[in-house]
């Protein structure tokens, strides 16, 4: 059985129904390679390396940082992100329900479908 990727509810008015959103494709294998030195192929290493001082950075020097201009970054700090976190509801409204040729194709990128929970007797 697939995982769900939502849960929640859909209300129409006072009823409120609980459903599933799964995706309707599942990608059976990945194809993944390694990159390796021509000569011996021995596997490449992704090194943090400095390119201002020519120097490998251990982890506990890396931070993350937001481009806004060429060359020019704001440092992005784990309780910034803590900060800027929204809080996660489990329902959304439906207004209005519209033909399906007036969708734009850019919407049917994946396909999805959602099943009804099942509710306590």
């Amino acid at each position: 059985m697939p995982r769900s990727i939502w849960k929640g509810a859909i209300s129409f008015g006072l009823v409120t129904i609980p459903v599933n959103l799964y995706s309707a494709v599942e990608r059976s294998e990945t194809l993944s390679f390694n990159l390796l030195h021509k000569k011996d192929n021995a596997r490449i290493q992704n090194k943090r390396f400095c390119s201002e001082e020519n120097v490998e950075v251990p982890w506990n020097d890396v931070v993350k940082g937001y481009q806004y201009a060429k060359d020019q970054y704001v440092v992005v700090t784990d309780e910034d992100f803590e900060k800027a976190r929204v809080p996660a509801t489990q329902t959304f409204d439906i207004r209005a329900f519209v033909p399906a040729n007036e969708v734009e194709d850019l919407y049917f990128d994946e396909p999805y479908y959602s099943s009804q929970t099942a509710t306590p007797a």
